[in-house]
């Protein structure tokens, strides 16, 4: 039997329609840019950023981007992401709209600078 879970994020965007692997791709390259001494892993079978830690996940569903920044990436920004459904650690950005780029660097910005002050502690 052929093992299909993916062990590259590249893998991971590759078993997706064209159009959802630019949306993928579009959020993956926004984290990159946010988080530049980041790794690329898979963890929970979903593509992961970690930098000290786990820095955060994201993953392509029927009709949305599941985008995981742990509770904390969820508290700080509350009213901008009061638009999306969400969960404690969950956000969900359909896949009719627009990714909300601007909204991902921010929360992955305080993600990077809450997993380095947990070196500095």
């Amino acid at each position: 039997m052929i093992n299909s879970k993916p062990k590259t994020i590249d893998e991971y965007i590759a078993g997706f329609p064209v159009e959802i692997q630019e949306i993928l791709e579009q959020v993956r390259q926004t984290i990159k840019r946010a988080a530049p001494n980041a790794e690329e892993k898979i963890s929970y079978a979903i593509p992961t950023f970690t930098l000290n830690g786990n820095l955060v996940h994201f993953a392509a569903f029927k009709n949305h981007i599941g985008f995981y920044a742990l509770p904390s990436g969820n508290e700080a920004f509350q009213e901008e992401l009061s638009v999306y459904k969400s969960g404690k650690g969950s956000i969900q950005f359909p896949l009719n709209k627009p990714m909300p780029l601007d909204l991902i660097t921010k929360i992955i910005n305080l993600r990077v600078k809450q997993n380095l002050d947990k070196i500095k502690k």
